[in-house]
């Protein structure tokens, strides 16, 4: 069990950051808990969750973010970068504002997030972590956007790590398609699906052991190594998720 650590965890009110909230409090552990809907937080133990109203995706937002957490937690041993969403969508537009709010959110928050606690740890021993997503290893339709800020996060960890900066344990979680509000429409529905739940016992689990990558899902891992091996494997999956992605189009069209 993870404990006896104070903790800024972002996106802490809905999904896989709500789940490993309630598997944190179950330990000795004090949590900076950031989201938008603080109702979520109510019936917590207020000794143990420090309930945080907050959009990440803009300098000024992180900056306070970061001089409240230290004030209300006196030290950040774990700082968790999980909030993010995403759009299943064809990209067929032209909106910077729609690209830019989801990067702003998914990327730039993360990486400057990062440049903040390294700031803050001034050399002494940290931990960082962020849920990236097995979409951001293997794209399929739908998610031109949202996969690509993912690849980003992905590039962006490998990159760290060549860096060797040592004071910091580096933790990253890649998650398949969850049990979320994001993928409760059919269409988003991707195979294979796990619960937040499940998601959130490996990346507490990994946080514990300090691994580099948790990878929930066994399934994902074997089929990696199964298209990496027998591409056409592959590629029959990637039609399965694009004919679903014709009948979203269909029914798009159809309501507008």
């Amino acid at each position: 069990m993870l404990t006896g650590k104070r903790i800024v965890l972002t996106g802490a009110t809905s999904g896989i950051g709500l789940e490993v909230l309630k598997l944190l409090v179950k330990g000795d552990n004090k949590i900076f808990a950031v989201g938008r809907n603080m109702k979520a937080l109510e019936g917590f133990d207020k000794d143990k969750v420090i309930p945080y109203q907050c959009d990440i995706s803009t300098k000024q937002n992180v900056d306070k973010l970061f001089e409240d957490a230290v004030t209300s937690l006196g030290v950040i041993d774990i700082f968790y970068s999980n909030a993010g969403f995403g759009y299943y969508e064809e990209f067929d537009y032209v909106n910077w504002e729609r690209v830019e709010k989801l990067y702003s959110t998914n990327v730039i928050s993360v990486m400057y997030s990062y440049q903040k606690y390294r700031e803050y740890l001034n050399g002494r021993e940290g931990h960082f972590a962020i849920t990236i997503s097995a979409i951001g290893k293997m794209a399929i339709s739908g998610y031109a956007v949202y996969s690509s800020s993912k690849f980003a996060l992905n590039g962006f960890q490998e990159a760290l790590r060549l860096e060797r900066q040592k004071n910091i344990t580096l933790t990253c979680l890649y998650p398949i398609a969850t049990e979320t509000a994001f993928f409760k429409e059919g269409f988003q529905k991707a195979f294979p699906v796990q619960s937040a739940d499940v998601v959130a016992r490996a990346m507490v689990k990994g946080l514990e052991k300090k691994k580099k990558s948790v990878n929930p899902s066994k399934l994902f891992i074997f089929s990696e190594i199964i298209f990496k091996f027998f591409p056409f494997v592959k590629k029959i999956y990637l039609n399965m998720e694009y004919k679903k992605f014709l009948a979203y189009k269909a029914k798009y069209k159809n309501n507008k």
